[in-house]
C-alpha cells in the first residue's frame, strides 16, 4: 500500500473535512430555526417589540415578525389561520370564535395599559374631564373648548373659544374597543347610539390609522383631542387628561392607577374581561388588558416542526421573565395570581 503523507495532502484533507463539518453544522442550525408570525393591536406594540428583541437573546433560533395592523386585523388573520398568533385589545366575540378555522381559540392576557385623552390646545398643559363630557365631545354635542361642561371642571384654566377637533381611530382597533367600552359604561346615550366595538360609526371627527396615526393627527391639528395608549402620548410629549373615576376622583393615568384597575377586576375562566370604570379611588377608569390569541391546538407545520413548541416557550417567557419589561414602557404587568392562571392555560396548548 502506498501512502501519500505529504504536508500538502494533509492540509487539503483537513480543510475539506472542516468545510464539510461547518456546512453540516450550518444546515443543522438552519433546520432548527423557527419563524413565528403575528399581527394585530398597536396598543401593546411597544412592549411586544421589546419582548421580541429580548427573547432573541434567550433563544437565537426564533425570529418573530409582528405587524401592528390593529386589533380588527389581528382577529381576522388568526381566525383565518394566516398568522401563528393574533393580538387584540378587545375580546373576540362568541360569533367570531365560532368562525375560527383552527378550533378553540385561547385569549392569553399579557399586560394592562391606559387609554388616555391627549390634546393640543395652546397654553393648556393640564385638563380634568369626566366620562359623560368625553362622550358628549365625541358625540359632537360639546363643540367648543370653553363649553361649561369642560370649563366647570377646569376653573383655573383659560380655555379658548375654539372649535374642538375630534380625532379617532380609522381602523379596527382594540384601543377603540377599550375607549368605547368606557363611554358605553358612563353614557347611556353613547351606548344606545354608538356602542362598544373595535370599529364604530363615529358621530364626528377625523380618523387616524393606529395609535401612531391618532397621535400624529393630534400633534398636527390645533385645538384637537384624541385617544391613544399612554406611551404614544408620552413619546410625542403630548399632555394627557386626568379622568374622573367611579369613586368621583380625578386620576392621572399611570402604572399605579392601571395596576389598581386590574386589581379590582373579576376575571372569568376564558380570560375575556373588561377593566373600564372599576371601583376604587386610585383606579384609572379607561384601563384595558391586551391579549395574544393562540389556538389550543397549534397547526402542524411540516416545514417547521418546532414552531408550536417555540411559540409556547415564548408565551411562557413573556408571562414570566418578560413581565419585568412592562413597567419601563408604562404598562402594568399581570398580578402574580393572574400570571399563574394564564401560565396554567398555556400549559394546555398542544402542538
Amino acid at each position: 500500500m502506498i501512502r501519500n503523507s505529504s504536508p500538502s495532502f494533509t492540509r487539503r484533507a483537513f480543510v475539506a473535512a472542516a468545510a464539510a463539518a461547518c456546512l453540516g453544522l450550518g444546515m443543522s442550525a438552519a433546520a432548527q430555526s423557527s419563524s413565528l408570525t403575528g399581527a394585530g393591536a398597536s396598543f401593546p406594540f411597544p412592549i411586544y417589540s421589546k419582548w421580541f428583541a429580548e427573547y432573541k437573546k434567550v433563544d437565537g433560533s426564533v425570529s418573530i415578525n409582528y405587524q401592528s395592523v390593529g386589533s380588527g386585523g389581528g382577529q381576522k388573520q388568526i381566525l383565518e389561520q394566516t398568522v401563528d398568533f393574533g393580538a387584540s385589545d378587545g375580546p373576540v366575540s362568541d360569533e367570531n370564535l365560532g368562525k375560527a378555522k383552527g378550533g378553540k381559540l385561547l385569549h392569553i392576557p399579557t399586560v394592562a395599559g391606559a387609554v388616555v385623552l391627549t390634546f393640543n390646545v395652546e397654553g393648556v398643559t393640564a385638563l380634568k374631564l369626566d366620562g359623560p363630557t368625553v362622550a358628549d365631545i365625541f358625540l359632537g354635542k360639546v363643540k367648543k373648548w370653553n363649553d361649561p361642561a369642560i370649563a366647570g371642571q377646569n376653573p383655573q384654566t383659560k380655555l379658548p373659544d375654539a372649535e374642538i377637533v375630534v380625532v379617532h381611530r380609522a381602523d379596527g382597533s382594540g384601543t377603540s374597543y377599550i375607549f368605547t367600552d368606557f363611554l358605553s359604561a358612563v353614557s347611556p346615550e353613547w351606548k344606545a347610539k354608538v356602542g362598544t366595538n373595535t370599529a364604530v360609526s363615529w358621530p364626528t371627527g377625523l380618523g387616524g390609522k393606529g395609535n401612531e396615526g391618532v397621535t400624529s393627527q393630534v400633534k398636527q391639528n390645533a385645538n384637537s383631542i384624541g385617544y391613544v395608549e399612554l406611551i404614544f402620548a408620552r413619546q410625542q410629549k403630548l399632555p394627557v387628561a386626568d379622568m374622573k373615576n367611579s369613586a368621583g376622583k380625578y386620576v392621572t393615568p399611570s402604572l399605579e392607577s392601571v395596576t389598581a384597575a386590574i386589581g379590582a377586576a373579576q376575571i372569568p375562566d376564558d380570560f375575556r374581561f373588561s377593566i373600564v370604570n372599576p371601583p376604587g379611588e386610585g383606579a384609572y377608569p379607561i384601563s384595558g388588558v391586551t391579549w395574544l390569541l393562540v389556538y389550543e391546538q397549534i397547526k402542524k407545520d411540516d416545514k417547521d416542526p418546532n414552531k408550536g413548541k417555540k411559540l409556547v416557550d415564548f408565551l411562557k417567557w413573556a408571562l414570566g421573565d418578560g413581565q419585568k419589561y412592562a413597567k419601563q414602557l408604562d404598562y402594568s404587568p399581570l398580578p402574580e395570581a393572574l400570571q399563574k392562571r394564564v401560565l396554567d392555560r398555556v400549559a394546555t396548548i398542544k402542538y
